[in-house]
């Protein structure tokens, strides 16, 4: 996993700073902060990756170094990158984790997969 590991530190300590409930996921091809069991911000390669509200999307895609998020090839509304050389200092990185964090109080988690159950026809024979 190629990720700006420095970017990571930072936003681990600023995310953990006011919320307990945090997890680290591999995702994406870096790491991704779910908050309360939501998806909340990413760090992939060199850029940040925040979940925001939707409603507030025109608005900050206008803002220096932020991009739409087309991972998949399509724009996702709710999602930026946002490039690493704008985020030059603590409080611009701040601005971008809270966006997320905010969102996150109402965001809605993704529905948990639940394993299918195995049945005699898919048991191996001893």
């Amino acid at each position: 996993m190629a990720y700006n590991q420095k970017l990571a530190d930072i936003t681990r300590d600023l995310i953990s700073q006011s919320h307990k409930n945090v997890e680290e996921k591999a995702m994406f091809g870096g790491l991704c902060f779910m908050v309360n069991d939501k998806m909340c911000v990413g760090v992939e390669k060199e850029r940040l990756m925040v979940r925001l509200d939707p409603a507030k999307y025109d608005e900050v895609i206008e803002i220096e170094g932020c991009k739409p998020m087309d991972f998949t090839g399509k724009i996702m509304k709710g999602f930026v990158f946002v490039d690493t050389d704008v985020l030059t200092t603590k409080k611009k990185l701040e601005y971008w984790i809270d966006l997320a964090l905010q969102y996150n109080k109402i965001a809605k988690a993704s529905k948990k997969k639940i394993p299918k159950k195995t049945t005699n026809k898919n048991k191996l024979k001893k």
